[in-house]
């Protein structure tokens, strides 16, 4: 992956666009099932880096995960803030200054364990996990496009509606959660098709 700070800053503004552009929708799945403030505290989050594109594209790839996941931890209420800075942070800290696509998934599964360790979250509990690891493996497979990459992860996000939640604050709903999709889910299969798609043009 080319060491490019245009690519981060466009990286950055891209994620934050998406984020701001389904707020309202993020908003939405959240009052069904959670405390109805993750788009509006994803779009915070988002915007807080993207007023920090410039220095933060700056950096090398693993100090600018590194300083997004920061910056997300401290932004970011709820539990989704620690969830999504602990990802950036572990890929920040799993990636090398010059990453292959084989350093990136490499990367990328150690960071889901780690939102696993912090969220005390596994797959089919309703989470972001749900679209974070069925990614993970398509990727370890074989050699996926972008289409496929968001494919998948827009699936996995639909696929947690039948799901009783175990984690989080729509797991006190008991099976009343069945039937909504997890806002943690979908944010996370929005910004995977964002970044998986500026990726492949890069």
């Amino acid at each position: 992956m080319q060491d490019s700070a245009a690519l981060r800053s466009a990286l950055v503004h891209a994620v934050a666009a998406v984020i701001d552009s389904h707020a309202e929708e993020l908003t939405s799945l959240d009052q069904a099932i959670g405390d109805g403030d993750h788009g509006i505290n994803m779009k915070r989050g988002f915007e807080a880096v993207a007023a920090d594109a410039a220095s933060l594209s700056a950096k090398s790839w693993p100090e600018f995960l590194k300083s997004v996941g920061t910056t997300l931890v401290m932004k970011v209420g709820g539990a989704s803030g620690p969830l999504y800075g602990t990802l950036f942070m572990a890929l920040g800290k799993e990636l090398p200054e010059n990453p292959t696509r084989a350093d990136l998934v490499k990367a990328f599964r150690a960071a889901i364990r780690a939102v696993q360790t912090r969220g005390k979250a596994e797959r089919g509990h309703k989470t972001m996990l749900d679209v974070l690891i069925p990614v993970a493996e398509a990727l370890e497979s074989g050699n996926p496009d972008a289409v496929e990459i968001a494919r998948t992860a827009h699936d996995a996000a639909e696929a947690t509606k039948p799901i009783k939640a175990v984690r989080g604050r729509a797991s006190f709903l008991g099976d009343r959660s069945i039937g909504h999709m997890d806002p943690g889910a979908r944010s996370s299969a929005l910004l995977i098709e964002t970044v998986g798609s500026l990726l492949e043009k890069a």
